[in-house]
């Protein structure tokens, strides 16, 4: 099983990274204002600087957001909001966002599901369909190792579990073992297509035709509000 990744979706790439790097700022920022700005005392700021380490972000840009906010004293208050629903096709959607206007923020992510088949759900509607985890994952052909090693050494790191695909290995952690088990396998020489703290689909619905266009717009549209973090769902595109 493959876990398709809101964040993998490309396109307007230069603009696409300059507003993650934008959302991955706020995140940390957030973070950092909540639980002060020492990472080992402050698990939400240390996996949200993972998260933006993941995607390349310059060490200059966290920085600057966490001395921002180690120096905010009336900065901009942001909530953090999951909001849940079902996509064409049943397809189920969770959507991250950090906010300033809970109407603003509720009435867009309502607006991008109404207007492409989608209807949002009460809280809790989709996330049993979804688990909290860490993922590493692995492109094969640019490393030699094979599966029992990858196995071995990921497993000895902290991981749950190794998935094994034709062209990658994913590997699974506890969110709070994420960075730890990232840092062991860095050590070993690996590096990574995607790594994060992300809630992952159990199963996966595949979509195509009419349905499959329709969510790709709701996930550009959710992709384009400044105030949606990150998007988690359970649809694989049929080509």
């Amino acid at each position: 099983m493959k876990f398709k990744l809101f964040k993998d979706r490309k396109g307007k790439a230069d603009q696409a990274k300059n507003n993650k790097f934008v959302k991955l700022g706020r995140e940390i920022y957030v973070q950092a204002r909540r639980g002060g700005p020492n990472p080992d005392a402050n698990f939400g700021l240390k996996t949200a600087i993972a998260n933006a380490r993941a995607e390349q972000m310059p060490n200059d840009n966290i920085e600057r957001a966490i001395k921002k906010a180690a120096g905010a004293g009336d900065g901009v208050e942001y909530d953090d909001i999951m909001y849940e629903g079902y996509g064409p096709g049943g397809v189920a959607i969770m959507v991250k966002c950090l906010t300033d206007n809970r109407n603003r923020t509720a009435a867009d992510v309502r607006s991008a599901f109404n207007k492409r088949g989608g209807n949002m759900g009460e809280s809790g509607c989709v996330g049993y369909m979804f688990d909290h985890k860490g993922l590493l994952v692995v492109d094969r052909e640019a490393h030699e190792t094979d599966e029992d090693t990858m196995m071995m050494v990921s497993l000895e790191a902290g991981a749950e579990d190794v998935i094994v695909n034709d062209d990658s290995f994913e590997i699974l952690t506890h969110p709070h073992e994420f960075e730890q088990v990232k840092n062991a396998l860095e050590k070993e020489g690996y590096t990574f297509v995607n790594a994060g703290v992300r809630w992952l689909p159990q199963t996966i619905v595949k979509v195509e035709g009419e349905n499959a266009d329709k969510l790709l717009k709701m996930m550009d549209a959710f992709e384009d509000n400044d105030d949606v973090q990150d998007v988690y769902s359970n649809f694989e595109i049929v080509e």
